[in-house]
């Protein structure tokens, strides 16, 4: 009885929205029809065609949605064979919850658990049963917690919360593709602030489903495992995202990867290495913030609540989860070469990788400082000598003016310090591409420089001797350690998109009169060609951006380095016009149209700032 009532509430909120639409295309055809009888025909026109559009634009939102289906999420399944174990955990749960068991458990690349159901009929007819694991999620955690996670998510089967799932999946998938095709205006207006409340609803229900699903989560694992449970899924989910950014991101960028085996166990690995700040991590008081849109109560919440909710008295298995998938480490590989998009990417093991992928970055900033060094020198190439020169002729602001590099921290008290911190890069670049050091990897703490077959060169040392002013003499002492000031430097003859941020876009712009849209990140502009005739400039940027990263897109398309301009001129401010000169003499010519669209509010500012940056002088131009 209870999910036939939220089933017809669902269905009743939802017919609501286009009970509400469809009396506006009936009042505004009403509209028209009055002003065609009153004489008023060219107002009739307007209004009918008005409400033709309309009309069409709910149409197309309707089928757009009736054809999308959501499709089970990528991942490989565990047949029971292979985790007898986990099966039987989680029949035996659904047991206690009195539901019935899941028809497939499926291993997911992320970090998260989550139940599905393909139910008919708005939810009245069960269907198949999906129960998803995160791999992160199973490696992070003990038996006793995954046993309180599994149990709280098929308490939302046993509260039949998956069968409504697809209507209010349905339901925002409408009213987001309706407004899309209406767009603004009076009526998008009014459509939105119903949404809206459609939304708050919706997230009202939900969060009442997450402390319905705790429930049983604490009656069958125990409060103080629940809770545990709960505290611990913050300190996995930082760790992974941790993983990601420090381990496997400065390959992915370099066109490297880990193996399939690797991927995971990658993970696994820095789990059991960084124990003190995953415990400093899970010392910190769980996260409260909560507003009315969020689909799940906060953190903290569902901890204090949990305190006045029966709990059973349940033995604590102390076990890593893994005990329950035998066949796990297969698995997890299983589950990085079928639903991890390795494309192209050279796979190697953890060693390799970590000295390829540091190596490849610190030449590209190096190599950043060649260049700049080669221009102010007025040489072709530069090389390590070349930067020694200009630094003990006094000119290492040249280098430093254009070239930003990270703190090394090393150096926090000298007043020189960012170029300090610039050549401690330079150099550790020049040890490596010299083979006089190599990047270690390392699960407990930064990849560290070693030498070849003992300890690396003194970077510190080096800089110092650098900075003296003293060229000759810091020669001598790199070529001691193996360092050939004047054959090691500039590899790549340009600069690349690594590491950029994007920080807006316009489209379609004239760029040297052909259109493109221009995404604007802090390191260059990304020129992609379009055909303004398709589509939208914010949605054809915001399609290209979410289809690959921005240094994929910078390898297919073409990109403009700040560092390769030598000046900018800006010629018009509204609508911007601008040329970019490049230190080889080359222009590139950007027209801004009236009609153009922006990626974020404010785009056209910052591509014109960044313009002005780049100019002789500064003056603006109207």
């Amino acid at each position: 009885m209870v999910t036939t009532l939220r089933a017809a509430l669902s269905v009743l909120l939802l017919v609501g929205f286009y009970a509400v639409a469809g009396g506006i295309v009936v009042a505004v055809a009403a509209w028209a029809l009055w002003e065609r009888q009153t004489g008023s025909g060219a107002n009739a026109t307007k209004l009918g065609f008005v409400a033709l559009v309309l009309a069409v634009a709910i149409v197309t939102a309707l089928v757009k949605v009736a054809r999308a289906r959501p499709a089970p999420e990528p991942g490989v399944v565990v047949p029971e064979r292979d985790a007898p174990e986990l099966w039987a955990t989680v029949r035996e749960l659904a047991d206690a919850a009195g539901t019935r068991a899941p028809d497939e458990i499926r291993l997911v690349p992320v970090v998260n658990a989550a139940v599905a159901e393909d139910a008919r009929l708005l939810g009245l007819v069960a269907g198949t049963r999906r129960l998803y694991l995160g791999v992160p999620l199973v490696a992070g955690l003990d038996v006793a917690r995954l046993r309180s996670v599994l149990a709280h998510e098929l308490g939302h089967y046993s509260h039949s919360h998956t069968r409504l799932a697809p209507i209010a999946y349905r339901g925002r998938a409408v009213m987001r593709a309706t407004l899309e095709e209406i767009g603004g205006g009076p009526v998008g207006w009014v459509l939105l602030m119903y949404a809206r409340l459609y939304g708050l609803v919706s997230a009202s229900v939900s969060r009442r489903q997450e402390l319905e699903a705790d429930a049983l989560s604490v009656r069958v694992a125990g409060r103080a495992t629940a809770q545990a449970a709960l505290r611990e899924l913050p300190v996995v989910d930082a760790a992974w995202d941790f993983y990601l950014q420090r381990y496997v991101d400065p390959g992915w960028q370099e066109g490297l990867a880990p193996t399939a085996p690797g991927f995971f166990e990658g993970f696994v690995q820095l789990l059991a290495a960084r124990g003190d700040e995953l415990a400093a991590v899970r010392a910190e008081a769980p996260p409260r913030e909560q507003t009315a849109w969020d689909s799940h109560p906060s953190l903290g919440a569902r901890v204090d609540a949990m305190q006045a909710m029966p709990s059973g008295d349940v033995p604590v298995d102390t076990r890593p989860a893994t005990a329950l998938l035998p066949t796990f480490t297969a698995a997890a590989a299983a589950v990085a070469e079928g639903a991890v998009e390795f494309e192209d990417r050279e796979r190697l093991d953890w060693d390799a990788l970590t000295a390829r992928a540091l190596a490849t970055g610190q030449q590209r900033v190096a190599d950043s400082v060649y260049r700049t060094a080669a221009r102010a020198a007025g040489v072709p190439r530069g090389t390590l000598g070349t930067v020694l020169d200009l630094v003990a002729a006094g000119r290492g602001r040249a280098l430093t003016d254009e070239v930003r590099v990270e703190p090394t921290g090393a150096y926090r008290n000298h007043r020189d310090a960012p170029l300090r911190d610039l050549l401690h890069v330079v150099v550790r670049a020049a040890a490596v591409q010299a083979s006089a050091a190599r990047w270690q990897h390392s699960w407990d703490g930064p990849a560290r420089l070693v030498g070849p077959d003992g300890p690396p060169p003194d970077v510190v040392a080096l800089v110092d001797a650098a900075v003296a002013g003293d060229a000759a003499a810091a020669r001598a002492r790199l070529a001691g350690c193996g360092i050939d000031a004047d054959a090691v430097g500039q590899v790549a003859e340009r600069g690349t998109a690594h590491g950029g941020r994007v920080l807006g876009g316009i489209g379609p712009v004239d760029v040297d009169g052909a259109p493109h849209d221009v995404v604007h990140l802090d390191n260059g502009l990304l020129l992609l060609p379009c055909d303004p005739r398709k589509g939208v400039g914010r949605e054809r940027m915001a399609t290209a951006l979410a289809s690959a990263p921005v240094v994929a897109l910078a390898r297919r398309h073409r990109f403009v380095a700040f560092e390769d301009v030598a000046h900018a001129e800006v010629h018009k401010r509204t609508p911007l016009t601008v040329t970019f000169t490049l230190h080889d003499g080359s222009q590139v010519a950007l027209r801004v149209r009236w009609s153009s669209d922006q990626l974020a509010k404010g785009s056209d500012d910052r591509l014109h700032d960044a313009a002005l940056r780049l100019a002789p002088t500064a003056a603006p131009v109207g």
